[in-house]
């Protein structure tokens, strides 16, 4: 059997992602159709904002730690959040949750590194650009990283919070981003983190001068193989 997943989300665009990629692709991994349990549970974006722009981040904490007793009555063996953001209060959650997570950054450093990337270029909302969720795990890893100047940082934060989160997607933001990435890469970088959950609606790897790493369906795709390891894929016999 299969490990229940519990999703704490935070936007609704990128959780969405999240959600679909593990049922999408957990067919691959299970069958036709099929895919492991799944239990999401959101407070609304609204309040989560309410704390983050006054910097108040143990609110967030607090709402995040709801969720997770919330998805552990309903059953969920782990725990992912598809909001990068909010992973500035990652150490305070997990050491208080009632049950065990995986890591946004860790997973998108993970897959980093099984493709030989060095030096990252760190996109997403102005708070997860200027925070350590990045900095503290590619350490670990030994990689580098860059992001946006002030001003670039100014207008993909704006991008994000007014038209992403609400599914709007614009050729004019398109190109601010593809802009942004392509100056990232004459700084040395190469690959793009999209650490924005939505982002990944908006620049595909078509459209983007570096390789992209989508955060969204990294963790989902982490998510899948820890809620199905010890079993035989399809298409496979014991031996």
């Amino acid at each position: 059997m299969s490990k229940h997943i519990g999703i704490v989300a935070c936007s609704a665009e990128g959780a969405a992602l999240c959600y679909r990629t593990i049922c999408a692709e957990g067919a691959t991994l299970m069958g036709p159709h099929a895919h492991p349990e799944v239990s999401m549970h959101t407070h609304s974006l609204g309040r989560y904002m309410e704390f983050i722009r006054r910097n108040q981040w143990q609110g967030v904490a607090d709402l995040m730690l709801d969720s997770s007793s919330k998805l552990k009555n309903c059953g969920a063996e782990f725990l992912v959040c598809p909001d990068n953001t909010i992973h500035r209060v990652f150490d305070d959650v997990e050491e208080r949750s009632p049950l065990p997570w995986l890591h946004i950054a860790r997973e998108v450093a993970r897959e980093a590194e099984s493709r030989g990337f060095r030096k990252l270029a760190i996109t997403g909302t102005r708070p997860l650009m200027e925070s350590a969720v990045y900095p503290d795990v590619l350490r670990e890893f030994a990689m580098e990283w860059a992001i946006p100047s002030p001003l670039d940082r100014g207008r993909i934060d704006q991008i994000i919070f007014e038209e992403l989160v609400y599914g709007v997607l614009r050729s004019e933001s398109q190109e601010v981003f593809r802009l942004v990435i392509e100056r990232m890469k004459t700084e040395g970088c190469d690959a793009v983190v999209l650490g924005c959950t939505e982002i990944p609606l908006l620049i595909t790897p078509e459209r983007s001068p570096l390789p992209t790493l989508d955060s969204t369906r990294i963790l989902a795709r982490a998510a899948l193989r820890k809620a199905t390891e010890g079993m035989i894929p399809v298409g496979k016999k014991s031996a």
